[in-house]
């Protein structure tokens, strides 16, 4: 893993940050299959291999994720290389109780891949013990692939779904792991 430093964002890592290409590229999706009849009702996911490699919009601007920058729930991390912001997670306090909830986490496009985003998460994990919260929860969108696979592989675990939860209608994962 590289040499990274994670700190809190401050005004001068903006230019950097807003730099980041939001969008990503992803070779399986979860795909979520409904069953119901009059007297069950029942939704599961399975990992579907696309065809090719896709490249996949985000489901914020960076303008809607900076302008919450300086609210008091939302806590803003920034990974820095070399003296320039490369990454960054923001974490919200108030989506569930004794939870800490992961909104964004994004690394420069040339340098996922490299430990980045994992040190950001880890990052997050700590604050959130240190700040008294039971638990952390990521969310992403269910064609994120990369997501899945760095929320599974910090102990993540599926926590729940949202249809339609973003404003492109894309479903929202949830994936969470105790802070005890």
């Amino acid at each position: 893993m590289p040499e990274v430093e994670i700190r809190p964002t401050i005004k001068n890592d903006l230019d950097h940050l807003t730099a980041i290409l939001t969008g990503y590229y992803s070779s399986r999706v979860w795909q979520l299959d409904r069953l119901a009849n009059d007297e069950t009702m029942a939704a599961h996911f399975r990992e579907v291999r696309l065809p090719r490699e896709a490249r996949l919009d985000y489901p914020r601007s960076l303008a809607q994720i900076f302008s919450s920058l300086n609210e008091p729930h939302e806590l803003f991390l920034t990974a820095v290389m070399d003296g320039a912001a490369v990454g960054f997670i923001r974490i919200s306090d108030q989506v569930a109780p004794r939870t800490a909830w992961v909104k964004d986490l994004l690394v420069h496009e040339d340098l996922r891949k490299r430990g980045i985003g994992a040190a950001l998460l880890l990052a997050g994990l700590d604050w959130s013990a240190e700040s008294g919260f039971r638990r952390l929860v990521m969310e992403m969108q269910s064609k994120n692939y990369p997501a899945i696979c760095l929320a599974r592989k910090l102990g993540f675990e599926f926590a729940g779904f949202s249809d339609q939860f973003y404003s492109n209608q894309d479903i929202a994962l949830f994936f969470g792991r105790s802070l005890k």
